[in-house]
């Protein structure tokens, strides 16, 4: 099974996988991201991740519940 990706542009250091999941559409509040790292898998650059403070910086690639990618990317 093939995974789309979108790329994310960010114009700063890095973005925290909660500020993705909203910047994304996922959660509608950074209130929602504990939650829905509970009850979804996410893997950032293949490994399980469920902290909503985990600083993701351009080149990573983030898989969720294996059918939704994201590639974070710099402004440039």
């Amino acid at each position: 099974m093939t995974v789309k990706v979108a790329k994310i542009k960010i114009n700063t250091e890095y973005i925290t996988l909660g500020q993705l999941l909203k910047k994304t559409g996922l959660i509608t509040n950074g209130g929602e991201a504990k939650f829905f790292l509970t009850i979804n898998e996410i893997l950032v650059n293949g490994e399980p991740e469920n902290r909503r403070g985990k600083k993701l910086r351009a080149g990573d690639e983030i898989i969720v519940n294996n059918n939704k990618g994201f590639l974070i990317s710099d402004g440039t």
